[in-house]
């Protein structure tokens, strides 16, 4: 197979990460950069981003992967996107946006949601006849204030004077597809985050019925391709903006939902990969459409055509591991102890920050002494739906001391997979080995600790930051035929590492967990009293 290069853009909340891969028999990652950029968290619960931040950071990145690696643009055969999902970029006919994105993050539009589903009789607080056309359609339904239909509402209601200057409706990375090829397209599992798609077998388009129900215009929602498609080449001016050349393929790629997960090489039915990074996840392939409303998990539509993931979401994740080296950590356990700055760039932070927090703590006891965290620093999606819910640390003695609680972060993130992993395993089984992967699975203390809580066996891929990139490049890979069959992905992503339950450990956190569990029922009505 001879050898040609792919560019990927993993464009996530707080950075984009720019990497480029050679494909011969094996998918090879040659150079990563990384740039961040800032996300704005507004009072009323809006969370926004400028979207000229993205299509600057993919500048600045791809000239510095040109520059390191002396690659000829002429040389790539492709590029491809994985990105964040369930944003909302509204732009006009010349693909400007009109207003700041609006990140999944973002929880203001809750009095749409309450006019849009919350109302009349009801089938698990869902208005009825919404939610079962929404699942016999779709199979899912927009029941999160969090859902791109409410932030598209929000706009229309709030913002009149921005909505009419509004003619697409596009999530991030498809946003950047048509800034580089004047193509408005919307791939298949973008689409489906929407709730507006026919996901049934023979179908796969936008749903002029769920449309009307609930307020969309439809001629604001592009056309649709597959992950692997081609949607068009490089234009002249992006190419030049880019330090590209004019008509480079472009395709569809996917979002970090479906991406990750075949980054991961977690492809086949059966296959369950968990990811950690600013938000998290459990995701299960399945040919099923199978969804649990009590739950807030369903079979969202992934990369592979005829494949879903059974998929829970986890709010903050590794969010919560930034919180806690910020709030926590940096004076406790003196991260200039050698009196030299180690904090510089994002991959510093991972390299050398948080492995030292991690080391800091790897001898203190597991279960933390009985303190438990609840990890809902900005509200939660899975299995319970509140943008109310916050942090907890429950049971602190006079005993208790910043390790310990430092700790007890780590165990709550790792809990609530746990949690989601059980209630997913209810409707679709999980697999007993499990791909962990995201910039959290860096950490060999915290790969242990999942394999401890949850008692399956964790196996780590190399490169497991890079995941979703590493997707990207396999979509275009098999879009350009260097990939016969989607199966074949497993096998060109290496596992580096595996950690096995430690039993007597797992005893501990069994107990930790069921009081785990038992925190946010009893605390859901004072959220709400103090949360208004």
């Amino acid at each position: 197979m001879e050898s040609g290069y792919i560019l990927t853009y993993d464009i996530g909340t707080t950075g984009v990460k720019t990497c480029i891969f050679r494909i011969s028999e094996a998918l090879e990652l040659v150079q990563s950069a990384s740039k961040e950029y800032s996300i704005q968290l507004l009072d009323n619960g809006g969370a926004e981003q400028n979207p000229d931040d993205w299509w600057s950071s993919m500048k600045d990145t791809t000239a510095q992967i040109l520059t390191q690696t002396k690659i000829q643009p002429e040389s790539i055969q492709g590029i491809s996107f994985c990105s964040q999902m369930q944003g909302l970029v509204l732009t006009d006919a010349k693909f400007q946006s009109v207003r700041p994105a609006m990140s999944y993050m973002d929880q203001r539009a809750t009095k749409e949601m309450k006019r849009g589903i919350v109302h009349g009789f009801k089938i698990e607080g869902i208005n009825a006849v919404k939610l079962l056309l929404s699942l016999w359609i779709t199979g899912a339904v927009a029941a999160s204030v969090k859902d791109p239909i409410w932030k598209y509402k929000w706009v229309e209601k709030n913002e009149p004077e921005v909505f009419s200057k509004v003619k697409w409706w596009f999530d991030v990375k498809e946003y950047l597809i048509a800034r580089s090829t004047n193509e408005a397209v919307m791939t298949r599992d973008s689409a489906f985050a929407t709730f507006l798609y026919n996901s049934r077998v023979g179908k796969g388009n936008w749903s002029p019925l769920l449309c009307k129900l609930f307020g969309v215009r439809l001629d604001h929602l592009p056309k649709i391709v597959n992950s692997s498609e081609r949607v068009g080449g490089l234009t002249k001016e992006a190419a030049e903006y880019l330090g590209l050349i004019e008509n480079i393929s472009v395709f569809g790629g996917g979002g970090d939902a479906s991406l990750i997960g075949v980054g991961a090489g977690a492809v086949s039915e059966g296959d369950t990969h968990i990811y950690a990074g600013t938000s998290g996840w459990i995701g299960t392939v399945t040919k099923k459409r199978t969804v649990d409303i009590g739950a807030r998990i369903a079979s969202i539509v992934g990369a592979r055509e005829g494949y879903y993931n059974y998929f829970g979401e986890q709010e903050t994740s590794g969010k919560c591991l930034q919180w806690v080296r910020d709030h926590l950590a940096l004076d406790e356990i003196d991260l200039y102890l050698e009196k030299k700055k180690i904090t510089d760039g994002p991959d510093a932070v991972y390299e050398s920050l948080f492995e030292f927090m991690f080391d800091s703590i790897k001898d203190t006891e597991p279960g933390s002494q009985g303190v438990i965290f609840t990890p809902w620093l900005h509200g939660n999606r899975c299995p319970f739906e509140d943008p109310k819910a916050r942090g907890i640390f429950f049971n602190i003695s006079l005993h208790t001391g910043k390790r310990t609680l430092i700790r007890a972060v780590v165990e709550g993130i790792l809990f609530h997979k746990r949690w989601i992993l059980e209630l997913s395993d209810t409707k679709i089984p999980t697999s007993d080995t499990i791909r962990f992967v995201g910039g959290v699975a860096r950490s060999a203390f915290i790969c242990q600790l999942l394999a401890d809580i949850t008692g399956k066996t964790i196996e780590r891929v190399v490169h497991p930051e890079n995941v979703g990139a590493m997707g990207a490049a396999a979509v275009v890979a098999f879009g350009i035929g260097k990939i016969k069959r989607f199966e074949e992905i497993k096998s060109m992503i290496p596992i580096q590492d595996r950690w096995t339950p430690n039993l007597k450990h797992k005893e501990i956190y069994d107990k930790n967990f069921k009081v785990f569990k038992n925190l946010y029922k009893a605390n859901q009505n004072n959220f709400a009293i103090l949360n208004t």
